[in-house]
């Protein structure tokens, strides 16, 4: 039975280790070398007791990957969004139009200049639970060391964080709809599984295809895993989504950041590969990568997701799968949720506060009925 719960306060907890991993590997390394589409600055903050990786971006850095430039969010993305309403060609050039409309609007915010709190560089980044203290202490240090910066904090949901958004809404955050996910809740130890996801599991039982463990990956398949990757998020859906780098993969696994996952051939390549990152008692999936070359009958992203299914089932994790393949999800149990990012400008110019106020206005009263009637 799915839970519509009050977040608990170990789902998110951002550990110090992992922390200090993750933004140690993004000061190693050239940025480019492990996210290929993406400029930014890496480094880890501390408020009010907690831990978060940092990022931090100006304007000029665009054209930049959407997980750190509001502009490619909100226009370019949205844009290359409208491919989905092909079969509806007025509607597609109606929704352009308003878009490309609001392009002004967005950059008259300047949200593309911003410290962006608890980026992990993934599409979805779950959220720490934050009362208003928290809030109040994280903004007045950022607000003080940033004074021209947004302050950005992406990812959160209403089946998640309701007490971190009210937190957050209290000490003057705006709320800016950003797409809409879906949350598979069940952490029971034997979910009911739905009739698809008792036929995925069937799927796995009878594969040809050897399943790949946590501790089997080789360097070759940190590159046929970027090549899998690329099949399914770069040349299948939009070159605008991180392009995660077989140097990424790889770094992440070794630093222990991530656990992968896979199929691959019989004494062979890789045909599919998932990247699962656990924070607390929450899973997220930021790599997911299948042979498209291959018929769809082999079920490679149905195996793919029974994986982190059942990983998240086995661990009692709350798993985000974020957004996009909603008929998908809602088969297999998930339930969907708005997502907000959360941006605080108080400290900012009137012209961009304003900028930033007629945003969250029209996503609420735009956006987020378009997010739902079509489930983007």
């Amino acid at each position: 039975m799915m839970e519509r719960a009050v977040q608990q306060p170990d789902r998110v907890d951002n550990k110090p280790a992992k922390v200090a991993a993750f933004v140690r590997l993004f000061n190693d390394m050239p940025v480019r070398d492990l996210i290929a589409n993406l400029r930014t600055k890496v480094e880890t903050f501390e408020a009010a007791g907690r831990i978060f990786p940092l990022t931090l971006n100006d304007a000029d850095d665009a054209p930049n990957c959407y997980i750190c430039c509001p502009t490619s969010a909100y226009i370019n993305y949205a844009i290359d969004e409208t491919r989905n309403f092909a079969a509806h060609p007025l509607l597609k050039r109606a929704l352009n139009a308003l878009i490309s409309a609001c392009a002004p609007l967005v950059k008259a915010s300047g949200l593309d200049r911003q410290a962006q709190v608890n980026n992990w560089l993934y599409s979805t980044n779950p959220v720490p639970l934050f009362d208003r203290p928290t809030v109040a202490s994280l903004r007045s240090v950022l607000t003080t060391r940033f004074p021209d910066r947004a302050i950005v904090i992406r990812s959160l949901n209403d089946i998640a964080d309701p007490a971190t958004i009210a937190a957050l809404k209290a000490e003057g955050f705006r709320m800016l709809a950003a797409r809409q996910i879906y949350i598979f809740a069940d952490r029971s130890a034997a979910p009911a599984m739905t009739r698809d996801m008792k036929r995925d599991r069937a799927r796995l039982r009878a594969t040809p295809f050897e399943r790949v463990g946590n501790g089997d990956f080789t360097e070759a398949d940190y590159a046929r895993a970027e090549a899998l990757y690329t099949m399914l998020y770069l040349d299948k859906y939009t070159p605008l989504n991180p392009h995660y780098t077989a140097r990424y993969i790889a770094e992440m696994h070794r630093r222990g950041i991530i656990s992968l996952a896979g199929l691959r051939r019989p004494g062979g390549e890789l045909v599919a590969v998932t990247g699962l990152f656990e924070n607390g008692g929450t899973l997220t999936q930021p790599i997911v990568g299948y042979d498209t070359g291959l018929p769809i009958g082999e079920g490679l992203y149905r195996m793919a997701m029974a994986m982190a299914q059942d990983h998240a089932t086995a661990r009692g994790l709350f798993f985000n799968m974020s957004a996009g393949a909603a008929g998908f999800k809602r088969r297999r149990g998930a339930v969907a949720a708005i997502e907000y990012n959360a941006v605080y400008a108080g400290h900012l110019a009137r012209r961009r506060r304003v900028a930033v106020r007629i945003m969250e206005t029209v996503l609420a009263l735009v956006g987020i009925p378009l997010l739902r009637r079509f489930e983007l």
